[in-house]
């Protein structure tokens, strides 16, 4: 079948109307039109105008319309139609050439069809001698036979580097990167210099590794036997971005081959290493600090090239990929603080497994940040270990789509597969890499396809699920060995300069090893050391301690009113403009609610030097629209937003999108960089945060005792029961406490505007950093009781309790403990029911407890008779559990929800049944609920 018969019915009209299209935007047309127009484009060059045989052509005539019309009644030459085929030829490489390559080093690929043969283009053997203009466009100066075509192609698509990126929409992209692989045939060109070098990263590796095999048998070290090329890898990375501009690197990794990164990279001393494999203590006992393949390190080091550069491995948990999104915040915020925007001059890493790349979401909602205005990074550079299994699972059982990284496609960022035994295709992969992310700032991926020599651990058989390819493995040699007798074949190096660098490596390791033996106790590196220098770790009692929150009452109320007030010269739609001037009225009135209490901390601490960054979903507004920091005007919807009027320093807010894990990675990420920045991430609703539980676990509550990294992160969580059902009325404040010990971080549920104020002002004013979690109101954003003076914000300071203003303790006979909403509720019944012998006392400050207050409030209510602890949360949930465990000397009861599977009922008649039972439990009477709205 004449596979141009779709000429021959088509118009020679809507051939040149899809030729116009082609000249203008050639990655528009569908492929086979945009291939048939390249070689069209080539015939015409090359073969010039014939004379006109088409009867209904004239003098008139447009000649390329004249050349459609031709090919429209099937006057075709075989010449232009082969001309054609090779065209499309060199299209299938550009296209599918990743699936015909030598990357596997161990086992046979999978096998396509169709291929790539000739024949299926319409080709066929005598065509190879031929010669066709088509080898212009692949970068060969001239005309060439369809054998060289091939042989070049075979070079550039389908050698030891397999490349996908034709689905990049961009053109510009997709020119430069032809025109970078096409040079050398998409091959490294080295000198004797490079490739030594090289050699000497690769035995490094391959001999630490073989070293600890030897020295420390059956330990868990997640070796990186198999995938050796990555250590020359990223010192050629660094190298090469470093040229390119990098000032900063900043690298993620899990524990496959961290301990061979940590010394060959970051220069981590082997008997550092050595000692920790002996499990020696820390010299610092009061942290518990983690496994050897789980430490960060910061490093200033000189590249290949001779800059210097900084380097940072970010420490990581066992939760395979929740570092890279801390590696971006830490990128962003060193881009946003020290680099004043400049993307170019830090360079984030994330070294992925197989496995983990395609199997944990995260990769997904990370991938997304690429180029949002909140979170982009000026592109990341993804090296995939491929070891092809993971854990114990196949391949084949680990994914669906036929790449790991075929998460690639989502962003349109190039993917180069790599045979890892070739490491100096490796080094070329890296070189692109490096160039790419230069370039265009984008995200592009390295799939270093190599194998695991033992199994996920030193002490497991992965022969019981692998047999036959670990057959394989075993007889095959490691790439040292396989680049060893490379240069050796090229003259580049001799036995005797080997056999030197061998022996003189392992002596070192020897000394080292010695060495090691005196260590007594080990030291832990500390991660972006030098931006903590002003602000050591807080000691005990340290967040008891009252910290001076004050601020000048007569610039605190101009500051109120220059975010309050708006520019007259812009059109905002009415019920911002009421809104606003509500706010006015609100300072004149010396009233105000918890929306200008929140705006005022951003104020007075961007007034006082610190930077303010706020991100999560709808934060610019609001959930509950109750914020509105940034303001759209109505005809244009050019942004506004009040609090970067009033000072040079940076607030940032952003919409996230639809995000809690990956998002409050990267904020968590931003704050560890940032102690003179307020990081702030707010969750939608409370209830949300669960889907980021892992940061919270492994980073925001465990960092600073596993690895010394201090945080000032805040964490707003909308928590309260207002019959809006089980998916939106709990923070899980019961969950946060249990993570609580060691003041390692703050939890709070406020009920007051200056308090709230005072709180957020305390997170920057302490002298270190912990994380705040504060329980945040949703209906009392607009209760008419939830309003503060301007007094009370300027000259007061944080109340981590808040006593009954009303009570006298002499007629008290119940003492009610109770924190965040449920108070005003509380306190709505007692003032129906004019009840003076029961006290209503708040905790704003859950954890840590502020015992001495908490000891005078009971000494105050000596006369009582009943101690209550009263929540809206059902018993087995909210803080019962934790007040329970920290008032086990005193007498007191529970008034709550029973026990229950579900934060809250669905049904809003049973909402309220439930809260009037619990205030008919504490004021001791039978009153029925009443069914009134609940605003949020």
């Amino acid at each position: 079948m004449d596979r141009f018969s779709f000429l021959n019915a088509a118009h020679s009209q809507l051939i040149e109307d899809l030729y116009q299209q082609y000249t203008k935007f050639p990655d528009s047309l569908e492929p086979s039109w945009k291939a048939f127009f390249q070689g069209f484009d080539f015939a015409l060059e090359n073969y010039g105008e014939t004379e006109d045989e088409n009867p209904v052509s004239n003098a008139n005539s447009n000649p390329i319309q004249s050349k459609f019309a031709s090919i429209a009644e099937g006057e075709v030459s075989e010449e232009v139609k082969n001309e054609f085929r090779v065209v499309n030829l060199i299209e299938a490489y550009r296209i599918r050439g990743h699936l015909f390559t030598k990357t596997n080093p161990v086992r046979d690929r999978r096998h396509y069809e169709p291929s790539l043969a000739i024949e299926n283009f319409g080709l066929t053997q005598a065509d190879l001698t031929k010669k066709f203009n088509s080898s212009i466009s692949i970068g060969m100066n001239e005309a060439a036979t369809l054998k060289e075509i091939v042989d070049y192609l075979e070079l550039i698509y389908c050698d030891s580097i397999g490349l996908e990126y034709m689905y990049i929409n961009d053109v510009e992209e997709k020119k430069w990167i032809r025109n970078w692989i096409q040079t050398n045939e998409n091959h490294a060109v080295l000198s004797s210099d490079e490739k030594t070098e090289i050699l000497l990263k690769l035995n490094q590796a391959v001999a630490f590794e073989n070293y600890l095999h030897t020295k420390f048998v059956g330990q868990k070290r997640f070796s990186l036997e198999g995938g050796e090329s990555l250590i020359p890898a990223l010192d050629q990375l660094i190298s090469r971005s470093s040229k390119n501009g990098v000032d900063e690197v900043v690298l993620g990794m899990a524990h496959r081959g961290r301990l061979n990164v940590l010394t060959n990279i970051f220069g981590k001393s082997y008997k550092q290493i050595f000692s920790e494999f002996e499990g020696k203590e820390f010299e610092e006992d009061v942290f518990s600090g983690d496994v050897k393949y789980h430490l960060g390190s910061s490093k200033v080091i000189k590249s290949a090239s001779g800059e210097e550069v900084s380097i940072h491995l970010t420490p990581n948990p066992s939760h395979l990929e929740t570092v890279a999104a801390l590696v971006e915040g830490i990128c962003r915020a060193k881009v946003d603080i020290k680099f004043n925007g400049d993307y170019k001059k830090v360079l984030p890493i994330i070294i992925h497994g197989d496995g983990a790349i395609a199997g944990q979401g995260i990769v997904y909602e990370v991938a997304q940040m690429m180029i949002l205005d909140g979170y982009k990074t000026g592109g990341t550079v993804h090296i995939v270990v491929n070891n092809q299994v993971s854990f114990t699972t196949n391949y084949l059982d680990a994914r669906s789509s036929i790449y790991c990284t075929d998460i690639a496609k989502v962003t349109s960022s190039p993917v180069m597969h790599v045979n890892a035994d070739d490491v100096e295709a490796v080094v070329h992969a890296i070189n692109f890499a490096a160039d790419f992310r230069a370039e265009f700032g984008k995200d592009v991926y390295i799939d270093l396809l190599g194998y695991r020599k033992y199994g996920h651990n030193e002490g497991d058989e992965p022969r019981f699920t692998q047999p036959n390819l670990y057959k394989l493995i075993s007889k095959h040699a490691n790439p040292r060995e396989i680049y060893k007798e490379k240069l050796i074949d090229e003259k580049v190096v001799s036995d005797e300069v080997l056999e030197k660098m061998e022996t003189d490596f392992k002596a070192l390791l020897d000394d080292n090893f010695d060495a090691s033996k005196e260590i007594e106790k080990n030291t832990m590196d500390v991660f972006m050391k030098e931006d903590w220098e002003d602000y050591p770790l807080g000691e005990k009692g340290s967040l008891q301690k009252a910290v001076d929150t004050t601020f000048d009452i007569t610039e605190l109320k101009k500051l109120a009113l220059e975010i309050s007030t708006l520019p007259k010269d812009k059109n905002f739609l009415k019920k911002i403009t009421r809104l606003f001037e509500n706010r006015v009225k609100m300072i004149e009135g010396n009233s105000l609610d918890w929306a200008l209490g929140e705006l005022l901390s951003y104020a007075t601490l961007l007034n006082e030097g610190f930077n303010v960054r706020i991100s999560g979903e709808d934060v610019e507004r609001g959930t509950f629209s109750h914020r509105h920091a940034v303001l759209k005007t109505e005809d244009t919807e050019e942004e506004y937003v009040p609090l970067r009027q009033i000072t040079d320093q940076k607030f940032d807010i952003y919409n996230s999108h639809l995000s809690e894990y990956g998002v409050l990675g990267f904020d968590y990420g931003y704050s560890i960089v940032t102690p003179k920045t307020l990081t702030v991430w707010e969750a939608q609703f409370g209830d949300f945060v669960n889907g980021a539980q892992i940061v919270i676990d492994q980073y925001l509550v465990a960092a600073e005792e596993k690895w010394k990294m201090q945080s000032g992160m805040v964490m707003l969580l909308p928590h309260g029961s207002e019959g809006q059902g089980a998916e939106h009325s709990s923070a899980r404040l019961e969950r946060l406490l249990t993570l609580c010990a060691n003041e390692n971080m703050v939890v709070a549920n406020i009920t007051s505007p200056a308090n709230f104020f005072h709180l957020m002002r305390r997170q920057m004013k302490w002298k270190f950093r912990k994380p705040l979690c504060v329980m945040s109101p949703k209906s009392l954003l607009r209760h008419p009781k939830v309003v503060s003076k301007l007094e009370d914000f300027a000259t007061g300071s944080f109340q981590p309790i808040l006593d009954d203003p009303t009570a006298d303790p002499a007629k008290v006979k119940r003492l009610v403990l109770c924190s965040g909403k449920i108070y005003f509720e509380l306190l709505e019944r007692q003032e129906k029911l004019n009840d003076d012998t029961i006290a209503i006392v708040r905790l704003e400050q859950i954890y840590p407890l502020n015992t001495d207050g908490i000891s005078k409030i009971l000494d105050k209510y000596n006369a009582r008779t009943s101690f209550v602890w009263a929540q809206e949360e059902p018993e087995n949930m909210g803080a019962w559990s934790y007040i329970l465990r920290n008032f086990r000397e005193t007498n007191i009861e529970v008034i709550s929800p029973v026990q229950s599977a579900t934060p809250a009922p669905g049904s809003h008649k049973m909402f309220e049944r439930i809260q009037c039972g619990i205030m008919n439990r504490v004021f001791g009477t039978e009153e029925a609920p009443e069914a009134r709205p609940v605003t949020v």
